[in-house]
């Protein structure tokens, strides 16, 4: 399986829309786990680095440094 690229302040599209509508999440801390932020509504979500990995689709916005 091929290792997915992602990092800090990254906008990612994941494999299932938030219930309020939006599929475009913010990555807002990186480590063991992995928080993630809802574009649409704010509400942010905390998953296993694994798990994320496992549920990202693809990445829509690249953090600029």
């Amino acid at each position: 399986m091929e290792e997915k690229e992602f990092a800090l302040n990254d906008v990612v599209e994941m494999k299932k829309p938030h219930p309020c509508g939006m599929n475009k999440w913010k990555i807002i801390r990186l480590g063991m786990d992995i928080r993630i932020k809802c574009e649409g509504c704010g509400h942010s979500v905390m998953l296993a680095r694994r798990e994320f990995a496992k549920k990202m689709k693809k990445v829509l916005e690249k953090h600029e440094k």
